[in-house]
Formats: C-alpha cells, structure tokens, sequence
C-alpha cells in the first residue's frame, strides 16, 4: 500500500468535504470536477447533464495520460474531448486508482 498516496487522498477528501459540507467520494469529486471544467458556476443540473459532467471530468483528468484531447466548446459552452487512445484493460479497483491518482495530480 502506498501510505503517502493514501495520506494525500484523505486530505483531499477532507478538504472538499470541509469546503462542500457533504462527504466526497469519488463520484462526487468527478462531478465538482466536470462542474469546474464547465465553467458555468453550480445549478441545478439534468440526469443527461450530470453524466455529462462527469464525462468531461474524465476527459480532462485522463488528457495529461495521452487519452483525450481537448477539441473545442460547443455552441452553449461545453467542452469536448476527442479519444486518442483506448484505456487499457483494468479492473475496478485499477480503474478507481488511476482515477484517484489523476484527480490528486489535477488539485496540484
């Protein structure tokens, strides 16, 4: 186990929990970042925007990995991403690591 990465994540999460006044998990976190990236400020958000929001959340944190490219805001100002290169296979817990990972690397 990685004790410092572990250490950096709970800070995290206890600084937006403390900032938010709600718990974060990692869901949670990927929409405030999908939010962030819109740059329309907090509102009430449909079902079809909320997945949105996370989808642009994960475009962003994975473009730094070689994923996604930036191409553009749509006409009411969403961004979009283009898929460069497939993920590889990864299992859950694989998944929420590199996730967590690169959100740490986005709060830096």
């Amino acid at each position: 186990m990685d004790y410092a990465f572990e250490k950096k994540w709970k800070e995290l999460t206890k600084q937006l929990e403390a900032q938010f006044g709600a718990d974060m998990e990692l869901d949670a976190i990927l929409f405030l970042i999908g939010v962030q990236e819109l740059g329309q400020g907090f509102r009430k958000f449909s079902k079809d925007e909320k997945m949105h929001l996370m989808h642009i959340s994960v475009c962003r944190l994975l473009e730094p990995y070689g994923h996604y490219e930036f191409v553009g805001n749509d006409e009411d100002g969403w961004p979009h991403f283009r898929k460069i290169e497939e993920l590889p296979p990864l299992q859950a817990e694989d998944q929420q690591l590199l996730m967590k990972r690169a959100i740490l690397e986005y709060f830096d």
